[in-house]
């Protein structure tokens, strides 16, 4: 008995001893990230990449349908005005030349012997004006047939460059069906697609960047903005012309176009130092630090979310220093130590 008396008194006071490590808790203000509020006045720069295109491109088709029997052009081959790209088989159209000829030369007879008769007053005025309606119809048929004939050789309208061959010898091709896709000569240009958070504030006329992966940079501009978004991409379509393209813009390359926005009083903070209201998701709020380290709230405005953090369009000004990071393990009123200032 006595033995298990002495060693609940060990016990007893072995609890009532402080612990070492209690000596050690830290109980001073909480270590934070902060972020000094800059100016507002930096440029936001956007960028895209796009495809080099011609201003102007065109799809050229035979004029008629037939038999395609020789290409003369390849992908890549510049071409001139009037030069030939492709050739159909023209036997059918000959042969209607033919015989428009030959409905030409019977309708001229005709012609010729009655005015003879109508001098003779052997047949009516009316008589004649058929005949001679019958050989001018003639006439036009035969210069029809010529000109169908012609069209069996497809020339090129403008110079450029070919961009894609859409046809090939031996297949049959309707009339009007794209044989070439041709890139004429003059501007150049970026094809690029715009998101719709990124619509606002671009304009036809804009000024841009333009870069090649080939490490040149040119200035360009807006020339077509979309009115509507792709139904597939739901992005917006738009050309920025390359104002001093030089012979070493080629098509097809990839290029880089960047658009530098004034932020206009805004300023980007990282998504972690904002605090969303429950109640609305449209609200946030930042914590603010104090000149003696405690940190209150604020409401701010948003005006958009991007991959760099959230710009805000309000509630704070320049020189105020604000929580980086961890900014839901905080109170209002508590005192915090800044192991990090930055200014973005």
């Amino acid at each position: 008995m006595k033995y298990w008396m002495l060693v609940a008194l060990f016990l007893l006071a072995a609890c009532g001893e402080k612990s070492p490590q209690a000596d050690k808790i830290d109980t001073g203000p909480k270590l934070v990230k902060a972020i000094k509020v800059g100016a507002g006045d930096t440029a936001l720069e956007e960028t895209y990449s796009g495809e080099v295109r011609a201003r102007i491109e065109t799809t050229p088709g035979f004029r008629v349908g037939g038999k395609l029997v020789e290409r003369l052009v390849d992908v890549g081959a510049r071409v001139r005005a009037g030069q030939p790209l492709a050739r159909l088989d023209a036997t059918d159209l000959q042969l209607a030349v033919t015989q428009a000829e030959a409905n030409r030369a019977l309708a001229a007879a005709e012609l010729k012997r009655n005015r003879e008769l109508r001098q003779k007053n052997f047949i009516s005025q009316a008589a004649l004006d058929a005949k001679e309606t019958a050989a001018t119809t003639a006439e036009a048929q035969v210069k029809l047939a010529r000109n169908q004939a012609a069209y069996a050789t497809l020339v090129a309208d403008a110079p450029g460059v070919i961009a894609a061959v859409l046809a090939e010898p031996g297949q049959v091709v309707a009339a009007g069906q794209p044989v070439f896709r041709l890139a004429k000569d003059g501007e150049r240009e970026v094809a690029i697609a715009i998101p719709e958070s990124r619509l606002a504030g671009l304009q036809v006329g804009a000024e841009a960047t333009v870069e090649l992966w080939a490490g040149k940079t040119y200035r360009g501009r807006v020339r077509e903005l979309a009115p509507s978004a792709d139904p597939a991409t739901r992005t917006f379509a738009a050309r920025v012309t390359i104002l001093d393209a030089t012979p070493e813009v080629a098509l097809g390359m990839t290029a880089t176009v960047r658009f530098a926005r004034p932020a206009a009083g805004r300023v980007t903070v990282p998504l972690a130092a904002l605090l969303q209201d429950a109640r609305d998701g449209s609200r946030a709020a930042v914590w603010v630090i104090g000149p003696d380290g405690t940190v209150s709230q604020r409401d701010v405005t948003v005006a958009r979310y991007g991959d760099a953090g959230a710009e805000l369009q309000g509630g704070l000004s320049p020189g105020e220093t604000i929580v980086a990071a961890g900014a839901y393990l905080l109170t209002a009123g508590e005192k915090v130590r800044v192991a990090q200032a930055v200014t973005p």
